[in-house]
């Protein structure tokens, strides 16, 4: 493999693993961040091959750097996206650039002669939106943007996967696009900046409530979510295609967690919570938390998810999500992020 491949928010959670993987498989990577003052840091992360790496500085709301970092890129991984680490005052703060980003990275990948734009987008795009009944999804389900409590990172999401589709059939020409629609991402950290997708473990595992709300989440290994980028860049016949990336099974409850932390981790588990905390309270809690209140419509609900299509297509074999939890935990351990 001697081909070259744009990495896009190259400091990003799922973009280290992705990255790794890519330059072990032989590509060479250009990967893009906002600010190229972090660049020593974010390969000291990812302790690689450096010779095979490139880093660029480009910006989801600005054209500047962007046919640069495609320069010679047969194909593009495009991974940047805001993703909110609190409440949101103003959807369009996500919206915008989880759009504008997409459209950015599709025309200059298109005007740079890339054969194939691999895109992430979420869960988030698919799920929300629907019916309370509704409990089992696949590929072919999108979130109603319009629908009520749907919050701002789940519109950013669809929004931007449905306007980089529309793009593709209009003005896509010859290049091909896919999108990766991971859930919940878990497993190990690369540094002490990780994804606010990891407090989910963090909380459970530190004790930060003292009882554990009814949600539940699809979960994934990040180094899974990596994979099934790397074997969508490649694979034959994949224009158009759209993967919902979860663990096989992966859907556990937050009390579910805690039971694999305090099964396989008793040592480090002493202070995970035994007990469920009722609905009403967590209720009472959103009308002075905003944080609560964007996810209190998720109380007891069920949201079934497989990743049928991947396997079947791209032979992925995703982990055991109790093993992603577990190595999640014990890396946040590792990394001095929590202590027990």
């Amino acid at each position: 493999m001697t081909q070259t491949v744009l990495v896009s928010g190259g400091s990003g959670y799922i973009a280290g693993f992705t990255i790794r993987q890519l330059i072990a498989e032989g590509w060479t990577v250009h990967a893009t961040i906002r600010n190229l003052a972090r660049e020593a840091e974010v390969r000291r992360a990812l302790a690689t091959d450096n010779d095979r790496l490139h880093f660029f500085a480009a910006d989801l709301m600005h054209d500047a750097g962007w046919a640069e970092a495609m320069a010679g890129c047969s194909h593009v991984v495009h991974m940047a996206s805001p993703i909110p680490s609190g409440a949101v005052k103003d959807e369009n703060d996500l919206i915008v650039p989880a759009r504008d980003g997409a459209l950015r990275a599709l025309r200059f990948a298109r005007d740079a002669g890339a054969t194939r734009l691999v895109m992430t987008s979420s869960v988030a795009a698919i799920f929300y939106g629907r019916a309370a009944t509704k409990d089992s999804f696949t590929e072919s389900d999108w979130t109603d943007v319009t629908a009520r409590n749907v919050g701002a990172y789940a519109k950013s999401k669809t929004i931007a996967e449905r306007a980089a589709r529309d793009w593709i059939a209009d003005e896509g020409g010859s290049l091909e696009y896919v999108s990766v629609n991971p859930g919940l991402v878990i497993g190990p950290l690369l540094s002490q900046d990780f994804s606010p997708s990891l407090e989910v473990v963090k909380r459970v595992l530190e004790g930060a409530y003292p009882a554990l709300p009814d949600l539940g989440f699809n979960l994934v290994d990040v180094r899974d979510v990596a994979d099934l980028h790397v074997r969508a860049l490649t694979a034959p016949d994949m224009h158009g295609e759209r993967f919902m990336t979860v663990a096989q099974n992966g859907f556990l409850r937050l009390g579910e967690i805690g039971a694999v932390l305090r099964a396989r981790m008793p040592a480090e588990a002493k202070k995970v919570p035994t007990r469920r905390m009722p609905n009403w309270v967590m209720r009472l809690l959103a009308l002075f938390d905003p944080m609560i209140r964007q996810v209190v419509d998720e109380l007891g609900k069920t949201r079934h998810a497989e990743p049928t299509r991947a396997v079947e297509k791209l032979g992925w074999a995703p982990r055991k999500v109790e093993d992603s939890v577990v190595d999640t935990a014990r890396s946040l351990i590792d990394m001095g992020v929590v202590k027990v």
